[in-house]
């Protein structure tokens, strides 16, 4: 199969928020998201009411010896109770103890007299606030990056014949444009639905689609609206395991949602979308919470910088239903995101690199193994392409790309996308013959392929 086509894996498949239905995908894919509602039930119980028992007299715990415990001794005779204290003393105790309370009794009323003079009437007003003193947030929390960001976080609803579709989306540019995913207009582009953008402050407005990319699941929109705010879109090149990041959208139709996590992971191989037009993608893992929903919204970094577009979120090996949030969710990159969406507003269409072979999907040993025959009508090596003239032959097994190794089909396609098309890779191939060896490593330039 093509590296610009999907391939079947053996496990289940990254979807797109909210999912539309199973891809099929390469193997070893990612898990697949699923739209899941997550919820909580709860409530308040009664306490139940403690009732001690009376006290009793312990005996201390006997260190351990030949025989039974003996029983304790019996209580002293009555008239030895006493002694120490005769009569005369017990009537001096009664009566100290009848002048204390006395004592006690007359200081708590001078206490209450002089509380009654200060006393204010029953109606009195409560003390309140004199204006209103706005709390300053520190530059970098968690709510000033929201404060600063969600005014530039749409909801986007398109509404067909069966229903509305939702999803998320951010302000591109000053003059409407604005950017989301490919599977949340998706419908629009089949059927022609209306598309909607809700704004931060409630009103409404009717969008076109610029353009959009089903290989990577991106698509920008146009509302005749001016002197919007854009959001920032940083380098995503620069982000590192463990940067805390906030994901910001309408998961479940909630609007003006935040979350925040960290970046659990680089580089997954993730496929979103359905079989026809599935998109790969050289994602940021995160475990912010990310729901259907989320789809098109921004993952900023603790600048306030965009540095992914969430897209994804897996669901659990095995389960048929949808589960939601499990704590990992995956963002496109925000420098694939700039060069996809400058292309989108040029030309309405987007372009992906190959290097012109078709890939093994039964083949199990390391590394990936290009095609030794023709699939499609299409040959293992394209002639004159971009693998054929840096002399990788059919049956050839590709072990790395700028020496980052491979061992599936998706993880050596979403690392070519990541690039551009005329970039230079170094890639490690073994020669089809071999079944060991490091093999050789040869550059390839990277040919261009449009989209859809």
């Amino acid at each position: 199969m093509s590296d610009d086509n999907p391939f079947a894996p053996p496990t289940p498949a990254s979807r797109p928020l909210p999912p539309p239905s199973a891809p099929t995908a390469p193997a070893g894919a990612a898990p697949g998201p699923d739209a899941g509602r997550p919820g909580h039930g709860g409530g308040e119980r009664e306490q139940p009411t403690t009732r001690l028992p009376p006290l009793t007299t312990v005996q201390p715990v006997s260190p351990p010896g030949p025989g039974p415990v003996p029983p304790p001794p019996p209580p002293p005779p009555a008239e030895r109770r006493s002694r120490g204290l005769g009569g005369g003393s017990l009537t001096l105790v009664a009566t100290l103890a009848l002048l204390a309370g006395l004592v006690g009794g007359i200081g708590g009323s001078a206490v209450m007299d002089a509380r009654e003079d200060d006393a204010r009437p029953a109606d009195a007003a409560l003390p309140e606030a004199v204006g209103s003193t706005p709390v300053e947030r520190p530059e970098g929390s968690v709510a000033a990056i929201a404060a600063d960001a969600l005014p530039s976080v749409v909801s986007i609803a398109v509404r067909g014949a069966e229903g509305e579709a939702t999803g998320s989306g951010m302000v591109l540019k000053a003059d409407g444009y604005i950017l989301t995913n490919n599977h949340v207009v998706a419908d629009a582009t089949a059927s022609g639905a209306p598309v909607f953008v809700t704004f931060s402050d409630g009103h409404e407005k009717q969008a076109e689609i610029v353009g959009a990319t089903p290989d990577y699941d991106l698509a920008v929109l146009k509302v005749d609206e001016t002197g919007l705010t854009p959001l920032v879109l940083g380098d995503s090149d620069a982000v590192v395991v463990g940067d805390s990041v906030l994901a910001a959208g309408s998961p479940l139709g909630l609007d003006a949602t935040v979350t925040t996590g960290i970046v659990s992971a680089l580089h997954r191989p993730v496929q979103a979308g359905e079989q026809s037009a599935t998109a790969f993608i050289d994602a940021i893992q995160t475990d912010a919470a990310i729901n259907p929903g989320n789809s098109g919204g921004p993952l900023l970094n603790s600048a306030g910088e965009v540095i992914g577009i969430n897209s994804a979120i897996a669901q659990a090996p095995g389960s048929l239903t949808a589960t939601g949030n499990i704590g990992l969710g995956f963002a496109i990159p925000s420098n694939q995101a700039r060069r996809t969406a400058e292309q989108l507003i040029e030309s309405g269409e987007a372009t992906f690199p190959v290097i012109g072979v078709l890939l093994d999907q039964t083949y199990q040993g390391e590394g990936v193994r290009v095609a030794t025959t023709a699939q499609g009508g299409q040959p293992p090596v394209t002639p004159d392409g971009p693998a054929d003239r840096a002399g990788i032959a059919p049956g050839d097994v590709i072990l790395a790309i700028d020496g980052r190794p491979v061992s599936r089909s998706d993880e050596l396609i979403v690392a070519i996308r990541a690039l551009a098309p005329g970039d230079a890779v170094t890639l490690r191939v073994r020669p089809g013959g071999e079944t060991e060896g490091e093999g050789r490593e040869v550059r390839v330039v990277l040919d261009e392929k449009t989209s859809g």
